[in-house]
């Protein structure tokens, strides 16, 4: 799944006539970026969430052949966040399979194969990319697991379990991986970031950690962010 669905009020004036989604990286759109990197990895289907300028993602992605089945999950009427979001494509997965899902304005290029790898070893419900470089709001972990989350400026704190006392902050890098099974144990509806929904599973289920500091990764928010990666991929 691509999260693709976001206002892009960072980019702006970027994004003041066209969605994050379709803000051009070294010729193409961010969006465009990530279908090929998902199709490096041999994903069967492709869901993109779509709200802001929605009508032109959608004509985007029925312009070209893409080689890849490509679903759209709705969200013009209301903008449900990552969790919601997740929840809203339930039915456009592919059931049993695992779902890999990266941030429309993220460019790295970690190998996924591993990352797939990792997960699939690792048994766990889901697996997170993260590095140890990191913003304002962090994920806590321990050993590899997730033991909560926290404002490094306010201090707000969200607590999974003790072994948080003892964790390291890491950035998540909105790069993940999730087993089919978690739609069995999600109880919210509506509204909802996928960061809680995965402080509350971490309490009784496996969210692995996989940090990697040596590929590279940005986040393309911003509109120097784009320049900076313009001028790497050239």
């Amino acid at each position: 799944m691509i999260f693709a669905a976001g206002l892009g009020t960072r980019l702006r004036p970027l994004t003041n006539d066209i969605p994050k989604a379709l803000v051009e990286l070294d010729g193409k759109p961010l969006l465009e970026h990530v279908i090929i990197r998902m199709k490096e990895v041999g994903v069967k289907r492709i869901v993109v969430n779509v709200h802001h300028f929605a009508e032109k993602v959608i004509a985007f992605l029925d312009s070209k052949e893409w080689g890849v089945d490509i679903k759209i999950s709705h969200e013009e009427d209301l903008l449900l966040d990552t969790g919601g979001g997740l929840y809203n494509a339930k039915d456009l997965f592919l059931k049993d399979e695992p779902i890999l899902i990266y941030n429309v304005d993220v460019f790295s290029d970690m190998n996924l194969d591993l990352m797939v790898n990792n997960h699939t070893e690792s048994s766990a419900l889901v697996t997170l990319l993260a590095r140890s470089s990191y913003s304002d709001r962090v994920f806590m972990q321990k050993d590899n697991r997730l033991t909560g989350w926290q404002n490094m400026v306010t201090g707000e704190k969200k607590i999974v379990d003790n072994d948080f006392y003892e964790s390291e902050p890491i950035g998540f890098t909105g790069i993940q991986i999730l087993s089919y099974r978690i739609f069995d144990l999600i109880e919210e509806r509506g509204v909802f970031s996928i960061v809680d929904l995965y402080l509350r599973l971490a309490k009784t289920e496996k969210i692995h950690i996989v940090v990697d500091n040596n590929c590279l990764w940005m986040d393309l928010g911003t509109p120097e962010a784009l320049v900076t990666a313009s001028e790497l991929v050239r």
